[in-house]
């Protein structure tokens, strides 16, 4: 990419954790859960490879080579969802499915830019000091949405005021109900569900899919 290295490794380090996470929760999910869960993985773990600043540098290796190669990975993630929106039958289960769809678009229109120029006398890729490419309408739509995608989630993820409410009142029944039939230890831990894990929780996969939309804005930054 286009940044400075540093942002490049940081980037590297965001994505691989998220990828790493998803493969953790693929593991414990249910088939349909399994299948998404290993889709992101790839997106995060193809996002941390792309994010490399020494792929971008001129080497040995024209830069344009890895471009291709990441095209063609994120040209298949792209079909493998998009067949997969084709086979959803519930609205809702579309809708959700849709933002998987524009992440593997946009980072194959990343990898074609990257592919395509800006060019060097020889015609090989330029190095990631170069000047940024891509289409400028294309790019400001996708920041748009991924800047959209990532305030609108975050607020999901906050504790609303309500919330933080309704759980202390339920805290303070549990503990009334408790001093009613004479149990003098307190209402204890509750006990999580049997076979479920922390990567499985709701929040955490939220949480995987808002990383790799704040790295998808970043990378679209740096084209």
């Amino acid at each position: 990419m286009h940044g400075s290295a540093t942002v490049g490794w940081l980037l590297v380090a965001l994505c691989a954790v998220a990828g790493a996470s998803c493969v953790l929760r693929a593991r414990g999910a249910g088939p349909g859960g399994r299948a998404q869960a290993r889709g992101e993985a790839v997106m995060g773990f193809g996002m941390a490879a792309m994010a490399v600043p020494a792929l971008w540098d001129a080497g040995p290796v024209p830069p344009v080579v890895p471009a291709w190669g990441f095209a063609g990975v994120f040209g298949t993630l792209l079909a493998r969802e998009l067949l997969m929106a084709a086979r959803k039958q519930r609205g809702g289960a579309r809708r959700g499915h849709a933002h998987h769809v524009v992440g593997a678009a946009a980072m194959l229109y990343m990898a074609l830019t990257m592919a395509a120029g800006p060019s060097g006398p020889s015609g090989a890729a330029a190095p990631h000091h170069a000047g940024a490419g891509g289409i400028p309408v294309v790019t400001a739509a996708l920041l748009g949405y991924f800047a959209g995608y990532v305030l609108w989630s975050g607020a999901r993820l906050m504790p609303s005021a309500a919330g933080v409410a309704t759980a202390g009142a339920d805290r303070t029944a549990a503990g009334d109900d408790v001093r009613l039939r004479g149990d003098d230890q307190g209402p204890g831990p509750v006990a999580a569900p049997a076979g479920t894990g922390l990567v499985q929780q709701a929040g955490v996969a939220a949480g995987c899919r808002l990383t790799m939309a704040t790295g998808m804005f970043a990378m679209l930054l740096t084209l």
